[in-house]
């Protein structure tokens, strides 16, 4: 009798588990087709902002944190930081491979979030020097 009750409470549990699963699925779906939900509509810079999060799987306040530095430090800090976490973690002196790829991994985020921020400075300022040049002076 209760090996019998022990099979209809796993068989009810799997059915569900097996529902949801698939609700879940059907809703990523979904997601998935109108365009990943309002982040990705949200504009260029939270489009670029999210395709570095894609790219390195992790967010720029997470590099920033595995670091110990703030999202203004200089790039002495960040060299200074990234440099003894690195070596504390070297899996050769006891330490673990695991976080000193997640301390690489931090300081690339920083460093692309860095070269994109310098990108589209540089893009304002040709474009800023280019209308200069085409208004012409004013006249007295």
């Amino acid at each position: 009798m209760s090996g019998r009750l022990i099979a209809q409470i796993v068989v009810s549990l799997g059915t569900v588990v097996g529902r949801a699963f698939v609700a879940a699925y059907k809703q990523a779906a979904a997601n998935a087709a109108q365009g990943g939900g309002p982040a990705a509509r949200a504009g260029a810079k939270a489009s670029a902002v999210d395709a570095l999060t894609r790219k390195t799987n992790m967010t720029l306040e997470e590099a920033c944190q595995i670091l110990n530095v703030t999202r203004e430090a200089d790039l002495q800090q960040i060299t200074k930081n990234y440099d003894h976490l690195f070596n504390v973690n070297d899996s050769s002196k006891g330490g673990s491979f695991y976080l000193q790829s997640k301390v690489v991994r931090a300081k690339e985020r920083i460093e692309l979030e860095r070269a994109e921020e310098a990108k589209k400075a540089q893009k304002e300022q040709t474009t800023n020097s280019s209308n200069e040049q085409q208004t012409p002076p004013p006249s007295s």
